[in-house]
């Protein structure tokens, strides 16, 4: 049965949400909204909402904290994701990973198509699913299309994480958590991440779990 809050345009949800004030609560997994194709944006908020609603995405992401986030994220079905990674990661991951600086984006109605054959494996987290990780096996480069919070056409080449994040953002807005595509026996508590598997790269985790990296 929908709720007031899913009936109500996206205006009306938006402006809600606002009206508390701080960081927004993010919705966790089990919530409808996270599995449900979100609705494409064509104005349903305007410019001045727009900005407001972008600025809390981003200060929900910073205070999670997260490199982030996506409208569905916080209960608005609508194709919106923010972005940003300062990596502030050692250098021999930095290398492993391709973890570099992000600048602070907005994602409006984005998709992505792999750019390339190479796959990587890595840990992945979510902020709707709270205490856990586990290896998801992505395409290492995407071409993502789209456009900004202003309008401007986007078409881009992500490589490294960077690429991750921006497929682990869109994915949200199809309906899609990262565990859908990650490998079951791979998911580790944030405990069990911090003691065993923070090596750059998967694969003493693979050993010891017992499953694939490809």
């Amino acid at each position: 049965m929908a709720t007031p809050r899913d009936r109500a345009p996206l205006a009306e949800q938006v402006e809600a949400l606002l009206a508390v004030g701080g960081p927004l609560p993010i919705v966790a997994a089990g919530d409808p909204v996270l599995r449900r194709g979100a609705e494409r944006f064509d104005g349903q908020l305007d410019a001045a909402l727009l900005a407001r609603f972008v600025e809390a995405l981003r200060v929900t992401m910073h205070a999670a904290p997260g490199v982030g986030l996506a409208a569905p994220q916080v209960g608005v079905p609508l194709r919106l994701a923010v972005i940003e990674d300062p990596a502030p990661v050692p250098e021999e991951v930095r290398l492993v990973r391709g973890r570099v600086p992000l600048p602070f984006r907005v994602l409006v109605n984005p998709s992505y198509e792999p750019a390339g054959s190479g796959r990587a494996a890595f840990f992945e987290g979510c902020l709707s699913v709270p205490g856990w990780q586990a290896v998801v096996v992505r395409p290492a480069e995407v071409r993502l299309t789209g456009q900004d919070e202003h309008g401007r056409a986007l078409d881009e080449v992500f490589t490294g994480w960077p690429a991750r994040i921006v497929q682990h953002e869109t994915d949200h807005l199809d309906g899609t958590l990262y565990l859908d595509r990650a490998e079951p026996r791979s998911l580790s508590s944030n405990e069990a991440m911090a003691e065993r598997w923070t090596q750059p790269t998967p694969e003493e985790a693979a050993r010891a779990l017992g499953f694939p990296l490809t």
